[in-house]
């Protein structure tokens, strides 16, 4: 949880988002491709439903708008022959990371509630 100016936001990544990272160190194992040792901390983090921090969040919701573009490339989302792009973007939490890290920027970042 971490205190902001007028409210606390809870940066515990959902189950679906620890879900999505596992099925990615998984296939990166089975396949030998995929993702950095970056995406491997971050995955291990999500899977794990560690707390993160607001820079952290940042970091996810940019990482996902860099990556956007491969999510046209062969064999992304193809689980018998999984692109490196494809294993790399569920190391990161998958669609449910991004929908979760946006919503979380937002919250972070959002202008402080008028009373």
């Amino acid at each position: 949880m971490v205190r902001m100016k007028d409210r606390d936001v809870d940066l515990t990544p959902p189950e679906e988002v620890a879900s999505v990272a596992e099925k990615g160190l998984a296939l990166r194992r089975k396949y030998k491709r995929g993702g950095t040792n970056v995406g491997v901390a971050r995955a291990r983090d999500l899977k794990g439903r560690k707390s993160l921090s607001p820079q952290t969040i940042k970091r996810m919701v940019n990482f996902f708008d860099r990556q956007e573009i491969h999510k046209q490339d062969r064999n992304f989302g193809n689980e018998d022959d999984p692109s490196p792009e494809y294993v790399g973007w569920l190391l990161w939490g998958g669609d449910p990371g991004r929908e979760w890290a946006e919503r979380k920027k937002a919250e972070l970042f959002a202008p402080p509630a008028r009373h």
